[in-house]
Order: C-alpha cells, then sequence, then structure tokens
C-alpha cells in the first residue's frame, strides 16, 4: 500500500468521525488505568458496568485499597479473570502511592512497572489520557492492520512499529481509535461489513464482504 492511499484512508477516517475515543467511561487518568487492566479479554460494555459502581464509591489508590481485596472483586466479578485483575489493581495502587505520589507516570518505562500493565496498556495510557501520538494494537488493529494492508506484520510490536512509520503525522494521534472503532465494528473477524465501509475501494483485502448489514452507532458509522 502506497503513501497516497494510506493518507486518504485516514482522511476518510477522520471525516466519518472527527473526534475518536476510547468507549471505556472514565474522568481521570487514574479511572481510565483502572479500565484499562479491566479490560484485557473483556468487552468495554462489560467494563463500564462495572467501574460506574466501583467509581461512584472509590477512584483513587487509597479508596480501592481501602476496599480491599474481597470489595473490589465483589465489584468487578462479572469481568473475566476479575481475580488476577482485581489482584494487579490493588498492588497498582500501592506502587502508585509509594512511588509515584498517588499520580499516573506519564512514561512508558513507569507505567510497564505497574502490575497488569503491558506495552499496549501504557500505550493506551500515554495516548488517551496524556495526549501522546501512540498506537495501541490489540486484536481488532492487529487484523485491520493486515486485512486492509495498511501496516501488515507477523505480531502486534512489528504492526505497531510499522504504524507507527507509515501512519501520517498529522493522523497518528487518533489512528488508534479509528481503527480500534473500524476492526470492532466493521472490519469484523469473521465477516467485514464491506458494505459499510468508507474505505472498501481503497483496502486491499482479496475476500471482501458485500453481502451483510449492519445497524451500527452512529458514532462509529463508516468507521
Amino acid at each position: 500500500m502506497n503513501a497516497a492511499k494510506r493518507y486518504e484512508i485516514f482522511t476518510r477516517f477522520r471525516a466519518a468521525n472527527p473526534h475518536p475515543t476510547t468507549e471505556l467511561e472514565y474522568n481521570t487518568p487514574f479511572e481510565l488505568l483502572v479500565a484499562v487492566i479491566l479490560s484485557a479479554q473483556a468487552t468495554d460494555k462489560s467494563v463500564n458496568l462495572a467501574t460506574r459502581k466501583l467509581f461512584a464509591l472509590a477512584n483513587t489508590p487509597e479508596q480501592i485499597i481501602a476496599l480491599g481485596e474481597r470489595g473490589l472483586s465483589n465489584l468487578v466479578q462479572r469481568i473475566g479473570l476479575y481475580r488476577t485483575k482485581t489482584k494487579n489493581i490493588l498492588a497498582t495502587c500501592q506502587l502508585l502511592i509509594q512511588n509515584h505520589h498517588s499520580q499516573v507516570p506519564r512514561t512508558r518505562e513507569d507505567l510497564e512497572k505497574l502490575p497488569g500493565v503491558g506495552r499496549k496498556t501504557a500505550n493506551v495510557i500515554l495516548n488517551t489520557a496524556f495526549g501522546e501520538a501512540t498506537i495501541a494494537v490489540d486484536t481488532h488493529i492487529f487484523r485491520v492492520a493486515n486485512r486492509t494492508g495498511i501496516a501488515p506484520g507477523k505480531n502486534v510490536l512489528e504492526v505497531e512499529r510499522k504504524l507507527m512509520k507509515v501512519v501520517p503525522t498529522v493522523f497518528r494521534h487518533d489512528a488508534h481509535h479509528w481503527l480500534i472503532l473500524h476492526g470492532r465494528y466493521i472490519c469484523k473477524a469473521r465477516k467485514p461489513i464491506c458494505s459499510h465501509c468508507c474505505i472498501n475501494d481503497l483496502c486491499e483485502y482479496k475476500h471482501k464482504n458485500f453481502e451483510n448489514t449492519l445497524l451500527i452507532p452512529s458514532s462509529s458509522a463508516n468507521v
């Protein structure tokens, strides 16, 4: 795929959704950090249902620690892997208090030292909470990057590095959100909804599917 085609793809994404953002609900960097830790192998919808109750009771490291393991796990138990996530969140809260004055650190190195935080989560925090032009590659973005030909790669790190190289600078901050929404609602794993795709004439996927139609959230339409 050439640079001109990539530029046009992201131009169309921007036209369809000028201000994309995460579907996780949060008000502070700390709330986002907790939500992203909970979101591993879980839907944003299930995480939001849990964090609405959680953050109404506790939305600082000190308050969450005060809940204890039982109190926290009871609030997030409908989320997959909740026991492990509960322990990671409590350990993360302790480190934030001890090492970062209860604030979410703003460097990848410090973020990745927190339990339950890997490169993808760190990229989400740096991008969404702190405005850095990072791209967090999850299964949706990995699929879209490979299927469309925007940035094919054998693993998530290879795709991330390629995206950071080929996505035009003007689009780089929002690229993560455009790609994940596109993968979540349009370029689905089993059957892409090519009839709703605003880049179907630019996409290099050889097995396009124009049979399916789907009602999608207006905020994600044509993304």
